[in-house]
């Protein structure tokens, strides 16, 4: 039996083309890149300008069912996707997230897909790529800098270091500094504060880059973000601060999409890179829709579930650029539908039809998700070799008797030819199934009311409790004038639920807000739900264990 080949040697074994000849294939000319290397560049502002009188390409947003710890695949299925869109000669673009150091080094590995449906140079993707999230982190923590600055020398502008709501970033999972003490020291060492770190993808700026629509629109948000309060009350912005400038100038090359390629020479963009359970969930608005403005289709994804990152994609990024997404492809995979009826990860790979009866409520749910949106959606069955014949043909039957287009996914083990089958079912479902979209709520409801929509509609859940600084936090927010937002809920990616614990459609439940946090210059509020970690920590045994680098320069243990 011939050895298997790893991520990461399957994708350096790959005939990467030059980035030249993939701008080329989509009549981009040279003078509209930036290269960084051989095989990846930044696209240049100019490209903008002379695409934007072009027709608009259907939109396909990648979503997935709740998933086990380990991911389900999403990535893979959306770059197996474009591959296969190509395999049936249609002109794809793939717009997904940059991934974080954090889960790379933490429990799930990188981002940039898997098997032969993924997207390279995977190590460059996957660790430090074009400096994108250092960008972001520098300029979040200038103004973090800016503000104990301003609080240091004379405090003219009357900043409580008590009402303090700027969070400095790192991208990377440490836990130690979810709470610190700065400050400590002499009179010179600045006014001593309680303060927090964030994961860099969690922060406002990341946000804010991912929704900009261009520099000016870029400033214009950094502006807005609310870094303090005085002590008689009174909002502190960025602005006041004459950040702004600094923090832009730090974000010019950041705000600028990357351009890279699948395994099979499929054109990508990847840019920016919020987390869907604390932030909200989506690749940034530029590169949608410069991907929308290159390919007759334009293929993105939205993290975790539709609980999620899809809900996010629809309510928050779709309504903040004006896009109109015409399918919605649901990822869902044996083992995860047998892990949400409370079958042990370790047994997952087991054929056991009637634990998959039992978990493939939560697919049904999230299909219903997606139709009260009014997108049309297929099935991505994300095959395992350790799926049962059985155990598909259920999951297929079960499709079809929700009247829902199902399609086996291959692209782990075959790249683009097996995701032919996915992108025909794909075509055909936006060719016959017009969309009809509109987000979930009215943006004029209060903030009480928005999280009492998306918990009922979303989650299933009988209510939601807001805790009392939730509720000092609304007040303040709605005062401000910043009531008509639309929310982001930071929630626990493995239920519909704000528990882990509560798997498949949990019932009799309610939803606990224990704080909300106003995000005025990316445009919405985040509310926190349950035991959710804005800074993750690294788990026992990390991923970076098995990361190394030989003599030239080989790096081995990437996944």
């Amino acid at each position: 039996m011939p050895k298997m080949l790893t991520d990461i040697e399957i994708a350096r074994s790959a005939d990467m083309k030059r980035i030249n000849v993939i701008a080329h294939s989509l009549g981009i000319t040279m003078d509209e890149i930036e290269p960084h290397g051989h095989y990846k560049a930044k696209l240049a502002d100019s490209l903008f300008t002379r695409v934007s009188a072009k027709p608009d390409g259907k939109l396909i947003l990648v979503t997935a069912i709740n998933p086990t710890p380990a991911g389900e695949g999403k990535t893979t299925t959306s770059v197996g996707l474009a591959q296969g869109m190509a395999k049936i000669g249609k002109n794809a673009v793939l717009a997904l997230r940059e991934p974080s150091l954090g889960p790379v080094f933490g429990v799930k590995g990188g981002a940039a897909g898997g098997g032969y449906a993924q997207v390279i140079p995977m190590e460059d993707i996957n660790l430090h790529f074009t400096g994108d999230l250092h960008a972001i982190t520098s300029a979040n923590n200038l103004l973090c800098a800016l503000l104990d600055n301003s609080i240091q020398q004379g405090n003219t502008l009357g900043i409580d270091p008590r009402r303090v709501q700027l969070k400095r970033c790192l991208d990377m999972n440490d836990r130690a500094l979810r709470n610190v003490i700065i400050g400590l020291g002499g009179r010179l060492d600045g006014t001593p504060r309680q303060d927090n770190f964030i994961i860099t993808v969690a922060s406002e700026v990341m946000a804010i880059l991912c929704l900009a629509d261009d520099l000016a629109d870029l400033k214009a948000r950094l502006g807005n973000i609310l870094v303090a309060y005085t002590y008689d009350e009174k909002p502190v912005f960025a602005r006041d601060l004459k950040a702004v400038g600094a923090m832009a100038s730090l974000l010019k090359d950041a705000i600028k999409p990357n351009l890279v390629q699948t395994l099979e020479g499929t054109p990508a963009i990847i840019h920016g890179g919020p987390f869907a359970n604390i932030a909200h969930g989506c690749n940034s608005v530029r590169a949608t829709k410069l991907a929308l403005k290159l390919g007759d289709y334009a293929i993105t994804e939205a993290g975790f579930g539709s609980d999620l990152g899809a809900e996010k994609f629809f309510d928050i990024k779709c309504r903040a650029a004006g896009l109109t997404p015409d399918c919605a492809v649901l990822v869902a995979t044996v083992r995860a539908l047998k892990y949400n009826a409370n079958v042990e990860r370790a047994a997952l790979g087991t054929p056991n039809t009637e634990a998959l009866k039992r978990g493939v409520i939560n697919l049904k749910t999230h299909i219903e998700n997606i139709k009260k949106f009014g997108v049309p959606v297929v099935v991505a069955i994300n095959k395992f070799g350790t799926d049962s014949e059985e155990e598909i043909a259920f999951l297929k039957d079960y499709c079809a008797s929700l009247g829902a287009k199902c399609a086996l996914s291959e692209v782990f083990a075959k790249g683009g030819e097996g995701g032919a089958e996915l992108a025909r079912a794909v075509c055909e479902t936006i060719e016959n199934k017009p969309s009809n979209f509109n987000p979930l709520y009215d943006l004029n409801l209060s903030i009480k009311e928005k999280l009492m929509t998306i918990a009922r509609d979303i989650y299933r859940a009988d209510g939601v409790k807001i805790e009392l600084p939730a509720e000092k936090a609304i007040a303040q927010i709605e005062a401000l004038g910043f009531g008509n937002l639309p929310v982001c809920v930071a929630k626990t990616q493995y239920s519909l639920s704000d528990d882990p614990a509560k798997l498949g459609k949990p019932e009799g439940f309610i939803i606990t807000v224990r704080d909300v946090k106003l995000s005025a210059g990316a445009g919405f509020a985040v509310a926190l739900t349950g035991d959710i970690m804005t800074m993750p920590g690294l788990p026992k045994v990390p991923s970076s264990e098995n990361i190394d680098i030989s003599e030239n320069s080989e790096i081995t243990g990437l996944f």
